[in-house]
């Protein structure tokens, strides 16, 4: 079993909040990670890919719930996508707990649910909630590094000894994502496990959320490919509805129901206006696993993927992804953009602290890099001015260097930083 650094958090938070939801893609260890817990803890486990329990849960959702809190024992609720009916009846209970009481219920799920149309009532004040992804590349190889803590430090200082690593060994990576099961598989074995995931699970989960008309299977199955070759590129809904001879707004709902299941994630573009970053400009699209992603685009070796137009789309989905599993065991969060102004000069990854300050990363998958590389990130610095904390360009080189843009000094820095 491969470490979890979110377990640490996971702990600190059913000690400080009534309700506990755990999300993130299938297969990505939920459960592994939430019956070790319970095991640990003396918690009821109870999972809702029962489906005696499903349908109980489903007709009673009140009766349910009190039979559960009957044990008198903190209770984990796996898969609880399946049941929004339960919502209400959780706040209920939740409402009725002393004020005292921590960890009562720990819920996991496959799918956003509250996020979902299917729920139209959430429990602001009583949850906290913990997204877990499949495994980083920190989590595989043992390491310790943590990229947000990197940026949050005064001075970023960069762990000594960097693995030596070559292109072919970043593809590779992509090429395995992070799903734990993967890990182990043969190459043979692989594609069918990723099939498996795609059509005996992720049609079901897309039916726990999303109330669908027609042939969705078909619609899904031209989509979800086109959007693993998006990864990386701005995402212009009516460009992806014409190029699938299918309806914007139906591209669009069908999307966010991706986003809700972890197989895509949208990042905003950043303006300076907080209130706008969601409703102005383009967001990018990035796969959740770059392996799913591979599979999808029948990229299964990396000379494969080091020769197709998909390898610098993939790698900046790779490192976005490492961003947001980083959050789940770093010292603080951070908010994840992408920048592009009006003359087309961009940045892949805008992160902010909650102070106000901005780093910016460029990722690039070349092993050299030039003064022209930090274009973007210059003129990123001088839009916001003050606010500019530092920008680092990722590169699959193997030397932390200084390049000296203007007044300020960037630095290019290996992405084999991921792995120490």
């Amino acid at each position: 079993m491969y470490p979890r650094y979110t377990e640490s958090l996971l702990k600190e938070l059913l000690q400080e909040f009534r309700i506990l939801y755990l999300a993130g893609p299938r297969q990505a260890g939920k459960t592994t990670l939430a019956r070790k817990m319970a095991d640990e803890a003396g918690m009821y486990y109870v999972s809702l890919d029962d489906h005696t329990m499903l349908a109980s849960a489903k007709s009673d959702p009140v009766g349910f719930i009190q039979s559960l809190l009957n044990r008198q024992q903190s209770i984990v609720l796996d898969e609880f996508q399946y049941a929004p009916e339960l919502v209400s009846a959780i706040k209920l209970a939740s409402d009725r707990l002393s004020a005292s009481e921590r960890g009562k219920f720990f819920l996991t799920g496959s799918a956003d649910v509250f996020s979902s149309a299917k729920t139209q009532e959430s429990l602001p004040g009583h949850m906290a909630r913990v997204e877990l992804y499949p495994l980083s590349v920190t989590e595989l190889s043992g390491g310790r590094f943590n990229l947000i803590d990197f940026l949050l430090a005064d001075v970023a200082a960069s762990p000594n000894g960097l693995p030596e690593m070559v292109r072919e060994d970043y593809a590779q990576a992509l090429i395995n994502g992070g799903y734990p099961e993967l890990q182990t598989k043969s190459a043979r074995a692989k594609p069918i496990w990723l099939n498996s995931y795609l059509q005996g699970r992720l049609y079901k989960d897309f039916e726990s959320i999303y109330t669908a008309k027609g042939n969705y299977h078909t619609k899904l199955e031209s989509l979800i490919p086109y959007l693993a070759g998006l990864s990386g590129n701005l995402l212009k809904y009516s460009n992806v509805a014409n190029d699938l001879a299918q309806n914007d707004k139906v591209v669009k709902s069908y999307i966010e129901a991706l986003e809700w299941m972890f197989i895509v994630k949208r990042l905003h573009p950043f303006v300076k206006n907080r209130a706008k970053r969601q409703t102005i400009g383009m967001p990018k699209l990035q796969m959740v696993d770059t392996g799913l992603a591979c599979h999808l685009l029948g990229l299964s070796t990396p000379e494969q993927l080091l020769l197709s137009n998909f390898y610098g789309g993939l790698l900046e989905s790779f490192v976005v992804m490492e961003c947001f599993k980083h959050m789940g065991w770093s010292q603080q969060t951070m908010n994840i953009y992408h920048y592009r102004d009006k003359k087309k000069n961009e940045v892949d990854i805008i992160l902010e602290q909650h102070d106000g300050r901005l780093n910016a990363l460029e990722i690039k998958a070349s092993a050299t890099v030039s003064e022209s590389d930090f274009k973007g990130i210059a003129k990123f610095a001088d839009f916001i001015g003050p606010a500019f904390k530092a920008g680092f360009v990722l590169y699959t080189g193997s030397s932390v260097l200084p390049f000296q843009i203007g007044a300020r000094t960037l630095y290019a820095l290996p992405l084999s930083i991921l792995w120490t």
